[in-house]
């Protein structure tokens, strides 16, 4: 029987360099992210399995937050979601897929969420 695992952080708020127009460029933008990332598990997780057994939450977080420090301005959030599952994806051969949620939060007239979700899996 195949197990797998699912980590999520959500709704970290990060400013990142991002958008196409005018009005948006040069400035960060305020972007709320969520990731879920899939991890093939192990059978069975006892009260002394060490961390090695999964993947620290920590990772997730660090993903989105080097979003805003890389110094990179990104057309589209789209861009944004890839570079965090490539991140990921490299870390660790066990996760099978991540799933990247980004809001824009600058666009927001009337507090909808905004935004695009982008999954990938590992071949």
């Amino acid at each position: 029987m195949a197990s797998q695992l699912t980590l999520w952080v959500r709704d970290v708020e990060v400013p990142v360099l991002t958008g196409i127009y005018s009005e948006e460029t040069g400035r960060p933008q305020p972007l709320r992210i969520s990731v879920t990332a899939t991890l093939d598990a192990q059978a069975a997780y006892g009260p002394e399995t060490p961390l090695s057994a999964s993947r620290n939450y920590l990772d997730l977080k660090a993903a989105i937050t080097a979003i805003s420090t890389d110094g990179v301005h990104y057309t589209l959030v789209e861009s944004v979601a890839d570079t965090i599952i490539r991140r990921l994806m490299a870390l660790d051969p066990r996760i099978a897929a991540v799933e990247v949620e980004v809001h824009k939060l600058a666009i927001s007239e009337a507090g909808e969420a905004i935004g695009i979700t982008l999954m990938r899996t590992r071949d």
